[in-house]
């Protein structure tokens, strides 16, 4: 699944490398998209909305739409039209980033400086996580880990990282089990979460290791990029994370050592999302491309990706 400018998600066929459907109906540039296997349902971020789509209908049904205000409708919102929106409603700011736990059927939802958890069995936000953040959070991470419980990391434009564990019946106000310092230098822009290792990327052009059961910064890749970290991933196991920056390029590094293993001028404009499966890499730029990569761990002469699709 993949958003665009044009106020739609697109879902492909990844067998056929075939668009199958076209969600619409956003009120302005779809930001965020994230997928829910266990549910069969995407969650598309627009302007100040978040739309629960059931997938296993073609066309697909918007089946929800949640507000940064906390509100849940039925469909599509009294707001939506079939022209762009640029005007944010009464009470409502800016979503800009979610993220999802299938273990605990929790969505995490930041708008401005506050994140909201809201209950999938419901559609109703339950509760905020009160980090006290300074500015606007632009991205969380989600790890599950532990059984009944998540660990979520929110990064803000205040350069800080705060730390919560969320139980899956928790409610009301979350006060953070970590502030994570020493701050980056600038604001940040991506995480990337796997067991009690974190990964954090920001507008310095740095990189951070932190190990969350210990609280403690591990080390900076300073200069990992030469613009801004936008986006980090880890691929299946763990072993391996992928960043992308605002100049198109990714890379890859080892988890465990922070070396450096290969890196790609993937997108001539900048990467703003990173994902794996089990086999390929997909990269989204703003250029509007979608590319499918193949890892080439171990090849000679450089070569550490090529092209799948």
């Amino acid at each position: 699944m993949a958003s665009k400018c044009d106020r739609t998600v697109k879902v492909w066929d990844l067998v056929r490398g075939q668009e199958i459907q076209s969600l619409g109906g956003h009120p302005n540039n779809v930001n965020c998209v994230r997928f829910c296997e266990a549910q069969h349902t995407c969650f598309s971020v627009s302007s100040s909305f978040i739309k629960v789509w059931d997938i296993r209908e073609n066309p697909a049904r918007c089946a929800r739409t949640l507000s940064s205000a906390g509100l849940t409708s039925s469909g599509f919102p009294i707001t939506s039209t079939q022209s762009r929106t640029l005007q944010m409603p009464p009470g409502e700011t800016l979503i800009t980033d979610i993220a999802i736990s299938t273990a605990t059927n929790i969505l995490y939802s930041a708008a401005g400086n506050i994140v909201r958890i809201w209950d999938l069995r419901k559609y109703s936000a339950v509760g905020k996580l009160a980090g006290g953040h300074q500015a606007a959070v632009m991205c969380l991470a989600v790890d599950s880990t532990v059984p009944g419980q998540d660990v979520v990391a929110t990064g803000s434009k205040d350069h800080y990282i705060k730390v919560f564990d969320i139980s899956g019946s928790h409610s009301g106000l979350v006060n953070p089990r970590l502030n994570l310092e020493p701050p980056h230098y600038d604001g940040i822009q991506s995480l990337a979460l796997y067991g009690d290792t974190l990964f954090s990327g920001s507008r310095d052009m740095c990189i951070k290791k932190w190990d969350l059961q210990r609280g403690e910064h591990v080390q900076s890749l300073n200069n990992a990029h030469k613009d801004w970290v936008c986006a980090l991933c880890f691929t299946p196991g763990g072993q391996i994370v992928l960043s992308g920056c605002r100049g198109g390029m990714i890379k890859m590094w080892s988890s465990e050592s922070c070396q450096l293993i290969g890196e790609l001028r993937a997108h001539a404009s900048p990467i703003n999302a990173i994902t794996t499966n089990s086999t390929c890499i997909f990269t989204a730029s703003n250029e509007g491309d979608i590319r499918v990569w193949r890892p080439l761990i171990g090849v000679a002469a450089g070569r550490t990706f090529e092209l799948s699709l």
